[in-house]
């Protein structure tokens, strides 16, 4: 009876440990993918991307957690594959410990321990994790619905709380695809007049804009964000939340982040996300989602 008892203990403990893991990551996943996703034109693309590429972790946890219920065996072995995998993906101390060892542990766990009342278990892996989703995900579904976006993606003058400049075309000087700081700052001091080609040597027309021009340039429904820009502190506050919208970003581009002019120290500059958001990162870091827009004088 004891032992009994004792397995039943560590079917639990197996249990709450996935349960843990699934809301953690139906939580990030459901909020990653209207953050970072949801940029093509299509509806069904957009879906096949939030599942495959935010939800599918969910959904993995899942089955491996309902099969270590209801066949322990079956279950741990499928655990131990997953960290195996894991391990062999991502070969970093933080991937080890986030990732790869508790999912090893969990496989230990199901493999000795035994659920009972086994439904109980089940629904719990089922409902909480999809109410997760749906509750986190509602807001930010909610908000890529509402954006604006006129379509013109050439260059036009903006002017608002006390910027007034001409932002740059579609192109080399607003690419879909980004790049690090070196690369955003080469292909501003050598873009073409009208912005349509990159010459071979510095034109100095365009450049990037600096953290308080973007800061104060950024919108809102067409309406000015109203920025404000700290540089001692190196922060950004808002009177509106700035969106992935019309007249500066394109919704439908996976850039996520702009870099600016603003260096700190010399090895790093301030990039912002659409929403406002202001990160110091080093310079040399390059990912497609990181892009740009040059600026001139109108």
């Amino acid at each position: 009876m004891l032992k009994t008892h004792w397995r039943v203990l560590v079917g639990w403990l197996a249990v709450a440990i996935s349960l843990a893991a699934l809301i953690f990551w139906a939580f990030w996943g459901s909020i990653e993918a209207f953050y970072e996703g949801w940029y093509y034109h299509s509806v069904f693309k957009n879906l096949e991307v939030t599942v495959i590429q935010y939800l599918f972790p969910v959904l993995v946890l899942m089955t491996a957690a309902v099969l270590g219920v209801l066949a322990p065996r079956v279950g741990a072995v499928l655990h131990g594959l997953l960290a195996l995998a894991v391990g062999l993906l991502i070969r970093t101390p933080s991937g080890f410990t986030l990732i790869t060892l508790p999912l090893g542990v969990l496989g230990i766990l199901y493999w000795f321990g035994r659920v009972r009342p086994r439904k109980w278990a089940i629904y719990g892996l089922g409902v909480l994790p999809s109410l997760t989703m749906i509750v986190c995900g509602a807001m930010p579904a909610y908000t890529v619905y509402e954006r604006v976006d006129d379509g013109y993606h050439g260059a036009r003058t903006i002017e608002g709380n006390g910027v007034r400049l001409r932002w740059a075309p579609a192109g080399p000087g607003w690419p879909d695809r980004g790049g690090d700081w070196y690369h955003a700052q080469q292909a501003c001091s050598r873009l073409s007049s009208d912005g349509t080609q990159v010459l071979d040597r510095p034109q100095d027309i365009w450049r990037l804009p600096t953290a308080d021009e973007l800061v104060r340039s950024m919108s809102l429904h067409g309406r000015n964000a109203g920025g404000s820009w700290d540089a001692s502190q190196g922060t950004a506050t808002y009177q509106l939340t700035p969106d992935k919208e019309s007249p500066l970003w394109d919704r439908y581009s996976l850039v996520i982040y702009w870099w600016t002019a603003t260096e700190v120290p010399e090895k790093q500059a301030y990039r912002f996300s659409y929403n406002g958001r202001v990160m110091a990162t080093p310079k040399k870091v390059r990912a497609d989602y990181y892009g740009f827009r040059c600026v001139a004088q109108p």
